[in-house]
């Protein structure tokens, strides 16, 4: 009978001790689940490099998809060692983004709850940017202001913006020239608050 056989042989304290492996550094602190491991990495197809949504600093991200199945599914998203940024680190919620994308419970649809309805109901795209612009239209027509106290003021108070942070210098900047274009005078970002 082996000494592999044996039941105290499974533990690695045993092979440690009675082995060539002392410090339990290689063999002894090997078992068949270890060996059976392999990278999540090693079933992607390709790799596409990416940057992490949670925060303002922009890490690299390598995002790994597999294509098994005739459909694209991410596999495993981990830190890009050549960003110049991040150089291949990520926080802790950077590194755990492969759940926004692969989590069951993400919202893949459009959801509108009509006022006093009880329940949400799917809505298309379209028609949920076309019911946004209408809205902002129409409150900014209702609210518009062109004088005040004898000066041209050309504004709205019925529209506001709050950002993210996880919005870049370029992307704040459409957005405040956008809004402001509106008339909306009420304008913040969340990195300033």
């Amino acid at each position: 009978m082996s000494l592999v056989a044996t039941p105290m042989a499974r533990w690695p304290v045993y092979r440690q001790l009675t082995g060539r492996d002392r410090l339990g550094r290689g063999v002894a602190a090997r078992s068949a689940a270890t060996d059976a491991a392999a990278p999540r990495t090693a079933s992607a197809d390709r790799v596409v490099a990416s940057v992490c949504p949670y925060c303002a600093v922009g890490c690299g991200q390598k995002v790994y998809v597999s294509s098994a199945g005739g459909t694209d599914h991410v596999t495993q998203i981990e830190g890009d060692p050549d960003s110049p940024v991040s150089r291949g680190r990520l926080c802790p919620k950077g590194a755990a983004s492969k759940e926004l994308v692969t989590h069951p419970g993400r919202q893949t649809t459009v959801l509108y709850r009509r006022p006093y309805a009880a329940s949400w109901e799917p809505l298309g795209l379209d028609a949920a940017m076309d019911m946004i612009a209408d809205r902002m239209v129409r409150a900014r027509d209702e609210t518009w202001q062109e004088r005040a106290d004898g000066r041209r003021v050309a504004r709205t108070t019925a529209i506001a913006s709050l950002g993210g942070a996880t919005l870049d210098n370029e992307e704040n900047y459409l957005i405040k020239k956008l809004w402001t274009a509106l008339g909306a005078i009420s304008i913040e970002n969340q990195a300033r608050i």
